[in-house]
């Protein structure tokens, strides 16, 4: 209680006195609290540590580890969210053990490759997007411009998030530490069930398991298992942040998760490319919801991208948004690069320093950009 009650402080007051002010009319003062970074992160960690305590599935453990276990850095800001049965144990092991040479030169190869991603693909992308979704605020975008908006804020979230998750899964293995993944490959997802098991799975999970199964699931007939993904998923969009647009792009994936599974009902699946088509338009039409300032932009947006303002304009930035595609697509996750591509050899190494210094080149030309789920 202690838990949710302070991250509704902290994240919600605002949100819901200014809803208070829509509904009734009346001028409200704001409370203006600053919002902690990573408070939605830490918070779920504790609050999925005392649920297992409560259910017998987790022990007492000593102060000083559990201290440990809230507060190490790597994964602390952005995720991804750690479950103390994943992360307390390592605590015991020497960080000094064997391997350790190993373990810090892969932990610092994880890093500068998440570094490259934020810098030279996701921070890119987000100038080609940003400008666009502002102008959307005041002017109808064209059908070449909504879609370069679209597939580069799409390729950018995922850009961005998982490279932030890679050089925390670095950093930690770095210090003897193994965060779990977080990201495999979403935009390849055949269903929007496929999509959720692929990204952000470390929310994924916690919504499962603290939310969806507590609530029924799908094992208590059709309209229980509709309540409960609707309710899990509307929760999980006001997780992202304080607004009715995340709400809504939450209730959004909830009602596409509820179509897939009536339509794993008719056993008539489509062909796999054309599965992973509709997916795939489906999840960009939900960034759109889930970047607009608001409804009435996202709802514009949309209309653009489904030609109904014309088809006029090109795609703008072809080329990076290709680029990011296709690392979006083949670059696999944070863990099978460790286990089966990060080899020590000094040409490999030659190749990591002189991309993170270029990247560290890169990152003083221009004012940083902080992390999206930082905001969170």
């Amino acid at each position: 209680v202690l838990n949710l009650a302070s991250l509704a402080t902290f994240k919600y007051l605002d949100f819901l006195i200014g809803t208070a002010e829509t509904l009734t009319g009346v001028a409200l003062p704001r409370a203006g609290i600053v919002l902690p970074i990573g408070i939605s992160f830490f918070s779920f960690q504790l609050i999925s540590y005392l649920v297992d305590r409560i259910r017998g599935e987790a022990p007492i453990y000593p102060f000083r580890q559990f201290a440990l276990f809230v507060m190490v850095f790597p994964h602390l800001i952005a995720g991804p969210i750690v479950r103390h049965d994943e992360l307390i144990p390592q605590f015991a092991l020497d960080p000094r053990r064997e391997g350790l040479a190993f373990r810090f030169s892969t932990g610092l190869a994880l890093f500068t490759l998440g570094l490259a991603k934020k810098v030279l693909l996701a921070g890119r992308l987000a100038r080609l997007a940003d400008p666009l979704f502002s102008a959307a605020t005041e002017r109808v975008l064209d059908f070449g411009e909504a879609w370069t908006a679209s597939l580069a804020f799409s390729l950018q979230l995922f850009l961005d998030f998982s490279a932030y998750t890679e050089m925390a899964i670095g950093i930690a293995l770095m210090f003897g530490l193994l965060l779990p993944e977080n990201f495999r490959r979403p935009y390849l997802a055949l269903d929007l069930r496929d999509f959720w098991r692929r990204w952000h799975i470390s929310l994924s999970r916690f919504i499962r398991d603290y939310l969806y199964i507590p609530l029924g699931g799908s094992r208590r007939g059709p309209w229980r298992y509709v309540a409960a993904t609707l309710i899990t998923m509307g929760l999980a969009g006001l997780w992202h942040g304080a607004g009715w647009t995340y709400v809504a792009w939450g209730l959004w994936h909830g009602v596409g998760l509820i179509i897939c599974h009536a339509w794993g009902w008719l056993k008539r699946p489509l062909p796999s490319i054309a599965s992973w088509f509709v997916t795939l338009l489906f999840v960009i039409a939900g960034w759109v919801l889930f970047r607009s300032a608001n409804f009435g932009t996202a709802a514009s947006i949309l209309a653009s991208l489904a030609g109904l303002h014309g088809f006029a304009g090109s795609l703008k930035g072809i080329g990076l948004i290709a680029i990011g595609a296709a690392v979006s697509i083949l670059i696999p996750p944070a863990h099978e690069i460790k286990d089966r591509w990060l080899r020590p050899e000094p040409w490999f190494a030659v190749a990591l320093a002189s991309l993170a210094v270029y990247c560290f080149l890169e990152v003083g030309r221009g004012p940083p950009a902080a992390f999206i789920y930082f905001r969170f």
